[in-house]
Order: C-alpha cells, then structure tokens, then sequence
C-alpha cells in the first residue's frame, strides 16, 4: 500500500512540476490554446498517443477482452482503424483551416454565430461523455489500490486535472500526455511479455488454453458473448470507426504542430504506437481471464475495469500492481487533462469571444474565461461520473465516439468536399446528429434495466441497442443534406474553392 502511494504521489509531483514550468511559458492565448504550435511531429504523436490510449483502452478494453472474449476485441480494432479516417481525411484540412477548435474550421466556410455555437456545445458534450469514463476508471482504480471511497476519488482527479488545464494549458497537457505514452506503452509491454511467457510465447497455445480458461469455454474466441445482436455490433464498429474523426480534444492535437505536414507526420507516427498497444491489449485481456478469472474481476468491479492491474498483481505481485495501477492513474490524469482543456476551449474561444463578445475580446480575457470554463467542465463531469459507477469505461467512451461521429463528422466532410453545403446545413447536421445520439442512449439498454442495480434507472428501455452509432450517425448526414437542400440561402462558390485551396495547400 505504501508503494502503491508513493508512486501515485511520485506522478502527482512530477506532473505538477510540468505544470509549473509550463505556466511560466503560457502567456498568449496561442500557447494556452495550442502550445504555440511548436511541437514536433513526434512529440505531437506521442501526445496523440497519450490522449487516445486512454482508461477505455487499458482499462475497459482489458476487462471487456476477459470477461466477454472476442467481443472486447472490436473495441481494439475499431480504435486503431478509425487513424486512417484520421489520416486521409481529416487531419490535413482541419490544420490547414482551423486556429484554435474544431469550430474555427468550420467557420472557415461559414463565418455564422450559430455554426460556431453549435460545435462549441457538440465540443463540451461529447467531451464531458469521454470524461465521465476517464473518472470512473479513476474511481474504481483508486478505490481498489489505496482503499478511498469512490467519490472521494473522482473527486481528487476532479481536481488535479483543473489545476493542469487552469495553470498549464496545452505546453503542460501536452507533456503530461508524452510521458504518459511512455509509461503506458512500457508497463503494458513487460506485462504482455509476462503473459506471453506463461503460454511459453507461443500465440497458438494461447489460444488453445484460452479455449478452456474461462467459463465461456470455446464460445470464448468466438463473437456473440456481449454483443448478441449483429446490429448492436456493427453500431458499435461504425461509432469507433468514424468517432476519431470527430473528437474535439484529438482535433485540436493537429493545432499544435507548425504545418499540415508535420501533422500528418503526427497521425503516422501516432498510428504506429496506438496500433502496437491495442495488439498488447488482447494480451492482457487473455491473461486476466485465465490468471486472475471471472468471479475475481467482477468482484473487484463490475464492469471490469480492474482486469489490467489485478493480473498485474497475480503475475508480479504487490510492486508490479502498484506500479501498473500508478501507470493507469497518469492515463486518466492525462486524458481528462486534454478533455477539459478542449471543452474549455470550446467555450472560451467558441462561444464567449465570437458569439458573446462579437470577436472583440483581449486574450487575457479570452484566457481567464477559458480557465473558469475548465473549472465549470470539471465540476460537471465529476457530478455525472457519480452517477456511472457501475459501467464499463470502455462502452462510455464509445457512446462519446457515436456522438462525435453523429455531430461533428458530417460537417467537416461537407465543409471540405460539398461546394453546394450551407450554413443550414451545418447546423441542422450537427443538431440532428447531437440530439438523436444522446435521446437514443438515454433510451437504450445501458441506461434503463428491468433488474434493479442492473442499469442507472430501473425501467424497460424502447431502444434496444446499447450504442446508437447505426442511427444517429445516418441522421447527422441527413440532416447537414436535408438541411441544406431545404434552405434557400444559396452556398457561395467562390467560398468553396478558396476552402478547397486552404485545404489541401494550407495557402
């Protein structure tokens, strides 16, 4: 426990530190937005990197590979897929575009308040989802490690992660996140290699014991554990896919580097550390079920959340647990870090400079505003992980992925490569995507359970899918397409080809 403590304190103080020095550099809103533009393109991977591979990854996806099988394996394969999206369609134009948000490209096209004020509210929903997730794998992480109760854990998260955003901005959330990556992709290695060394590294007699280490038996290689309807899986895939493309806090990422180029270079190199984790985590996720099983997961929380750090313990004992769940801590640290950072910012630049103040704010306003929006943001998402203790952190995150596909994915395809599309467009995309995501999730099945305890609310749920990517994501397309097709303000042309130039040239 003592060990456990120190090294939870040892990243507390370290990441602190940076903050500090960061906070001495952070005097224009530029470096409090995006570091001034001067990171690298490796370091903006590693950052990239730090930000994805969060609690959902190490966590939930562990958990959901142990207790569930193959079915857990969709969220590896559906996270990593979802860079080439990334790669090839959006990363390139949103640099060239943007400033700041997410919102600044799509103003590019459409210098409207209402554009702005709709992706500066898609910005802070789909942020607080992805948040909520981060602070229960932070709860019930700490709860088991140090003892704490839930609450009080969240709450101490809660907090850091505002004095990080508040005091460093992004130069201090960048660096969190870089040697987070490190720490994540080096402690996930040595216990892959732990794991691997007791199936005497031979991926073949993995399988096979795997086959009769849990109670699924056999059934435990094929799909159809969780998810036992085809439609619920191909809901899911479609949201992991195209939700990348439409996080704000990994799009804002590409602000950070000085050209198009160099974020490119990002997505690449990012792309090859998010896909040599996810290959680790099947490892993980087979380990926990045949070295620490079932009945131990499910005990310890009953999303299996705790999978990756009690295997840690069952392989390597008290230090090697501590030092896992420390790792696993400065995960959450630096992804909630980034969340609050983009949904700060989201408000400060988005809707209180361009809608509130008509453009004319001074940056130390604009900064100042930002820093008590973190704070806002912070409380918010503290208040509903309360209330989503029991979930798995891996399927909140992908109902955050569903609505960032749903709201804001349409829109920056359009803006880019539909010269007819409008500004009615953009917002009635937007809404329709938002809406029609969160009424479905607060309708489906992980939110309304006719077992007591079983779910949030005790109830039969009259949508039937847990995630609402195969519906809301058609609607928001439909909805930037209807919107604009009914509207009889006329596109500007000329517009589009200057946003086409931008685009593809950064000119």
């Amino acid at each position: 426990m003592n060990s456990a403590f120190l090294l939870f304190l040892a990243i507390v103080v370290v990441t602190l530190v940076i903050t500090y020095y960061a906070s001495r550099k952070t005097k224009s809103a530029n470096e409090f937005y995006t570091a001034g533009g001067g990171l690298t393109g490796w370091q903006n991977g590693l950052a990239i990197a730090g930000d994805y591979m969060s609690a959902a990854s190490f966590l939930g996806i562990a958990g959901t590979i142990a207790l569930s099988g193959f079915d857990g394996f969709f969220y590896s394969i559906g996270f990593l897929v979802a860079y080439l999206v990334v790669l090839y369609l959006v990363a390139e134009p949103l640099r060239n575009l943007g400033k700041y948000t997410m919102a600044d490209m799509i103003a590019a096209r459409f210098d409207d308040k209402k554009v702005r004020g709709v992706a500066a509210i898609n910005t802070v929903v789909i942020s607080t989802f992805y948040m909520i997730a981060q602070l229960v794998g932070a709860g019930s992480l700490i709860k088991l490690l140090l003892g704490w109760d839930y609450w009080l854990s969240v709450l101490v998260v809660g907090l850091l992660m505002t004095v990080y955003v508040v005091w460093g901005g992004m130069r201090a959330t960048s660096w969190v996140q870089i040697i987070k990556a490190v720490l994540l992709m080096g402690g996930t290695f040595i216990l892959s290699v732990i794991v691997l060394s007791k199936f005497h590294f031979s991926i073949s007699d993995m399988f096979e014991q795997m086959k009769t280490a849990t109670p699924l038996k056999e059934k435990f290689l094929n799909p159809g554990n969780k998810y036992k309807v085809p439609l619920d899986t191909l809901s899911l895939n479609l949201a992991l896919v195209l939700g990348t493309a439409g996080l704000p806090h990994i799009l804002i990422r590409f602000f950070t580097v000085r050209d198009a180029k160099t974020a490119r270079s990002s997505v690449v190199n990012a792309t090859w550390l998010i896909g040599i984790f996810y290959v680790m985590t099947v490892f993980l996720g087979f380990g926990a079920a045949a070295f620490v099983g079932y009945d131990a997961i499910t005990a310890a929380d009953k999303g299996g959340n705790m999978a990756a750090p009690l295997l840690a313990k069952a392989l390597g004992g008290d230090f090697f647990f501590a030092f896992i769940s420390a790792v696993a801590f400065a995960t959450i640290l630096a992804v909630v870090t980034g969340l609050v950072l983009s949904a700060a910012s989201a408000f400060a630049h988005d809707f209180y400079s361009h809608i509130v103040r008509g453009g004319k704010t001074t940056e130390k306003e604009q900064m100042s505003v930002a820093r008590w929006a973190a704070v806002g943001v912070a409380v918010l998402s503290i208040v509903l992980a309360f209330a989503a203790s029991k979930l798995n952190v891996a399927f909140l995150v992908s109902v955050a992925f569903a609505i960032a596909a749903s709201a804001n994915l349409p829109v920056i395809l359009f803006t880019v490569f539909w010269r007819r599309f409008n500004t009615a467009g953009a917002v009635t995309g937007m809404l329709a995507g938002l809406i029609s995501a969160l009424l479905l999730v607060a309708a489906s099945p992980s939110v309304w359970n006719v077992k007591e305890g079983a779910a949030i609310l005790t109830g039969q749920p009259w949508f039937q899918l847990a995630n609402p990517g195969i519906v809301s994501i058609p609607l928001g397309f439909i909805g930037a397409v209807v919107g604009t097709l009914l509207s009889k303000k006329r596109a500007d042309a000329r517009k589009f080809e200057e946003i086409v130039v931008r685009a593809n040239t950064g000119l």
